[in-house]
């Protein structure tokens, strides 16, 4: 199993945590210090040894920081984790609701008099430091560079990941890592930019077409790397990850000690991506007197754009991921009807999370899980991205809402999906939040729109039915996917802050929720990608674009209100259905397949 249900942080361990780190503080002479869920590469996924959040507060949530005063610790979380946050955390740290609550806000009320606020610059991008300086600006508050303060308190932290690189198969990326590297380069010359540097694992491991293991549930390598304008790559990491791989005679290996040396020698103009570039990378060249050009990192439109060969890859791994899928609904409709007919019978969210990726690892192909799987049942629905452990195992009951969110990760690529079960009836409220959850997702994936539409213009029609009834979620609707890369991937995204305009081959989750504290969560998602659509009869002459839908598994019919679906809509749910049990039925065992025929009987 990839999957551990053991509790990594406990409350009681924040308190004494937090006094020593108070008391150092205090003797370097500044009044506070900024941790970061972030590491030097700035990810949403950490290795061990980079959990310092976690090891301080005990939030386990991949977005978030605290920032510690001498009389107060704030941790700022978003809506996602704010239920999650309360239930970590000792109460010597206060939640802060952010982004509504900005920290330089808060630092203002929090030290009227000013005073000094120490911060790691590897664990801080210029764009953050920037806006922090700017909201701080006439306060008599300042900011101070230091090492970080964590890591000499941390006795036993764990060393730095160490798995080995393999090379990614070509046929799967659809494209060389020489092509990628030549066409950087001439973005970098189109640019009048002499090198970029970046710091970014999914990046790298694109431009070179490898993978690593050194981050959980992500098969990337931690280093750094500089691209030439003439296509030359320096690549920083670890030597004996290295052994064995082939690179190509433009790739030169050094250890991750040259890295910094290897920035002083740098011409410029050096580009940099202010939104994910440690700050301490631009802090030495500037140093350098160097000639900086702020862009986005050349690697991420390219990687979003999915080969035709990485769209081949996708749709594989959706129907393998989707077969087993529907074994493990098939089983687990099983379980709900034991549990309604015997209240003695005993099911748990992970004796559910186990046999999802038992199902998964019966494919022969599973790498790895793309996320660790959400099983929230009843109340744990309710907080966004709930992970069980032993400690919060809860037993299901009949008239539960049983959320699954979860993902695997193949070699052909990347997974993402949401359902959520009726364990035995269920009310009529939550039916009708099901059913206008399930709306807005099929609006979503009903849209035809004109190239240079953004995630922002589009997120709202997801919204739209569960705000006639003056209900919302906290999250954004949907997050880009790699292949067989992060499953959180950018830039593209469908949220109301999204100004990226959507291309095809770019693949993103469509997932709107509902949550309600207490009592249950909703959430439904399938991956899809953006493609070209055919221009409607009589329509304006420009590019339309649509997307296609890659998830494959029903959708729990017993909880949709069919009164009160559209036509269209209806017609959505009946046609995706009968392509479900169209690809799906002939890659399962008698049970499943039987139980698949009546799930994706039309409504």
């Amino acid at each position: 199993m990839f999957q551990s249900y053991t509790a990594t942080t406990r409350p009681e361990d924040g308190p004494p945590r937090l006094r020593a780190l108070r008391n150092a503080l205090q003797n370097q002479g500044v009044d506070g210090f900024i941790i970061p869920r972030a590491d030097a590469h700035q990810g949403e996924y950490v290795a061990p040894c980079d959990e310092r959040l976690a090891w301080l507060t005990g939030f386990t949530g991949s977005a978030g920081f605290c920032i510690v005063l001498p009389d107060r610790a704030g941790l700022f979380v978003d809506g996602r984790y704010r239920v999650q946050a309360r239930l970590q955390c000792a109460s010597e740290f206060t939640p802060v609701n952010w982004p509504e609550t900005k920290p330089a806000a808060w630092l203002r009320d929090a030290l009227p008099a000013g005073g000094v606020i120490g911060f790691d610059p590897w664990l801080h991008t210029p764009d953050e430091i920037d806006a922090l300086e700017s909201g701080l600006n006439g306060s008599g508050i300042s900011l101070q560079r230091m090492d970080n303060q964590i890591d000499a308190l941390w006795a036993d932290r764990p060393g730095p990941p160490a798995a080995p690189v393999r090379t990614y198969p070509e046929n799967l990326a659809g494209v060389s890592a020489a092509s990628k590297q030549h066409g950087v380069a001439k973005t970098l010359q189109a640019n009048s930019q002499r090198a970029t540097v970046l710091t970014s694992p999914d990046s790298i491991c694109w431009l070179l077409n490898i993978r690593g293991g050194d981050l959980p549930r992500l098969p990337v390598v931690q280093g750094f790397a500089i691209v030439h304008d003439d296509g030359r790559v320096d690549l920083f990491a670890p030597p004996e990850k290295l052994d064995g791989v082939e690179l190509g005679s433009t790739v030169q290996t050094r250890p991750v000690e040259a890295f910094e040396p290897a920035l002083r020698t740098l011409s410029g103009p050096v580009r940099l991506d202010k939104a994910t570039v440690p700050l301490r990378v631009l802090d030495i060249l500037r140093d350098s007197n160097m000639s900086i050009s702020f862009m986005q990192d050349p690697c991420l439109l390219p990687k979003a754009c999915k080969s035709q060969a990485e769209l081949a890859g996708a749709r594989a791994a959706h129907l393998r991921d989707g077969a087993a899928m529907v074994e493990f609904l098939c089983w687990l409709d099983a379980q709900a009807a034991r549990l309604v007919a015997d209240r003695d019978h005993v099911l748990t969210e992970i004796d559910i999370a186990q046999h999802l990726e038992a199902c998964r690892h019966a494919t022969g192909a599973l790498q790895d899980l793309s996320f660790d799987t959400i099983a929230g049942s009843g109340p744990n629905g309710a907080i966004v991205h709930y992970r069980v452990t032993e400690d919060s195992n809860r037993r299901l009951i009949p008239g539960d809402l049983m959320l699954v969110d979860s993902g695997g990760q193949y070699l052909d690529g990347t997974t993402d999906i949401t359902r959520t079960i009726a364990i035995g009836p269920v009310g009529q409220l939550e039916a009708e939040c099901f059913t206008r959850v399930l709306q807005g997702m099929i609006a979503l994936s009903r849209a035809r729109f004109p190239r240079g539409v953004a995630g922002g213009h589009l997120d709202a029609l997801a919204r739209y039915p569960l705000w006639l009834a003056g209900l919302d979620y906290d999250h954004g609707t949907g997050h880009g996917v790699g292949a067989f890369l992060s499953v959180h991937e950018g830039p593209q995204r469908l949220s109301r802050i999204s100004q990226v305009p959507l291309r095809e081959g770019m693949i993103l989750s469509n997932e709107p929720g509902y949550y309600r504290e207490g009592a249950f969560g909703i959430r439904i998602e399938n991956l899809v990608a953006v493609r070209m659509d055919p221009r409607p009869e009589g329509g304006d002459l420009r590019d339309w674009l649509a997307f296609e839908t890659l998830t494959l598994s029903p959708i729990d019919t017993r909880l949709v209100v069919p009164d009160m679906l559209t036509p269209d809509e209806r017609s959505w749910l009946n046609t995706y259905h009968e392509r479900v049990a169209t690809l799906l039925s002939p890659l399962l065992g008698a049970p499943a397949r039987d139980w698949l025929a009546h799930a994706c009987k039309p409504v």
